[in-house]
């Protein structure tokens, strides 16, 4: 059984022009430095992708906000930078010795999911978040593991149930509504994913079958199988592109789950690496066939998403009746709804 451990961090931050205008700032991805723990420890500046709420209020200028970090008042000052799709690159500037990640816990707000219609309760600090949570960088939480408490774990490990975890920070574009007539002109995001070279090894020895708990975990174990097949290509770069799966399938050379697994584990001990760092466009439609995941824990999802989409490629049509008994019996979608339980 594999989970997702990403932590959601206080991504919503509120600050203010010199006119005492209120500018709403979610930062979603780092930019300057790129690697995220890297980011967290910055001192100074550093630079982010970001969503901005009220941007006609925002033309030019820096927007400000004094946080109060232990004994001093700190000062953060924000500039708005070119336009990275449907986000802005900002950079954030302070002074003293404060990391960015102090200076997030202490003016930033757990972004709850705006269809809760509230503002962030200070009990969302601990139920948004897993209980096994550990590396920062979400804005949304990976839902389907709210359901599994300390009880529930150890009920796991009693019978017998071997867990692993990985990391994928999860961005607001997992939320982007399906939009086009077409799903060929929908456009996925790229998601940062982190896999410990012991996980690729537990899989393997488990013939390359796998437990999801959630679509983050479902994305990043069946984008291994991908980037497997991008190492057996002598490929550096491990990015799964989003239609690369459906573009290769019509060959007849691709590996097996097993060798692409260890593919992935030759890459990494070339390179003499404990983890492997990439990412991922991987979008799962009806069409595509898994390789990893045999079984899937994950919520009840809206219409013209693509969590739905990746649903629906898992038990086919049968993703109807389930959503019919689901509704029949006022069953709670979303983020802090009900959970299912998924075999085809």
């Amino acid at each position: 059984m594999v989970f997702n451990n990403t932590k959601v961090i206080q991504a919503r931050l509120y600050l203010n022009k010199e006119t005492g205008a209120r500018v709403e700032i979610l930062v979603l991805e780092p930019a300057l430095p790129e690697e995220y723990q890297e980011n967290f420890s910055s001192k100074g500046t550093c630079e982010w992708y970001c969503m901005v709420g009220g941007l006609k209020k925002w033309k030019q200028g820096c927007l400000t906000k004094e946080v109060r970090i232990g004994a001093q008042t700190i000062t953060i000052r924000a500039f708005r930078g070119e336009l990275h799709g449907t986000s802005h690159r900002i950079r954030f500037e302070w002074e003293g010795t404060s990391t960015w990640a102090e200076i997030l816990e202490a003016m930033g707000e757990l972004p709850i999911p705006p269809y809760l219609n509230r503002k962030t309760e200070e009990s969302d600090k601990r139920t948004y978040q897993t209980v096994y949570s550990k590396i920062k960088g979400s804005v949304a939480a990976p839902t389907a593991g709210l359901h599994f408490t300390e009880r529930v774990l150890n009920k796991l490990d009693q019978m017998g149930i071997e867990r692993e975890e990985l990391t994928l920070h999860v961005g607001a574009g997992t939320f982007k509504p399906v939009k086009s007539e077409e799903i060929g002109d929908h456009e996925m995001h790229a998601e940062h994913i982190a896999v410990r070279k012991e996980t690729i090894k537990r899989l393997i020895e488990h013939q390359g079958e796998a437990i999801a708990v959630g679509t983050t975990s479902v994305r990043t174990l069946e984008s291994l199988y991908w980037m497997g097949v991008l190492a057996t290509q002598g490929k550096e770069n491990l990015h799964v592109p989003q239609w690369m799966p459906y573009e290769e399938e019509d060959k007849t050379t691709l590996p097996s789950t097993v060798d692409s697994l260890k593919a992935l584990l030759n890459y990494l001990d070339e390179r003499e690496l404990d983890v492997l760092h990439s990412s991922t466009q991987i979008i799962i439609a009806p069409g595509y066939r898994y390789r990893i995941v045999k079984t899937m824990i994950t919520n009840f999802h809206q219409p013209q998403s693509t969590l739905l989409l990746l649903v629906s490629a898992f038990v086919g049509d049968n993703w109807h009746k389930i959503y019919d008994y689901a509704l029949e019996h006022d069953f709670r979608f979303l983020s802090y709804g009900d959970s299912s339980l998924l075999i085809p």
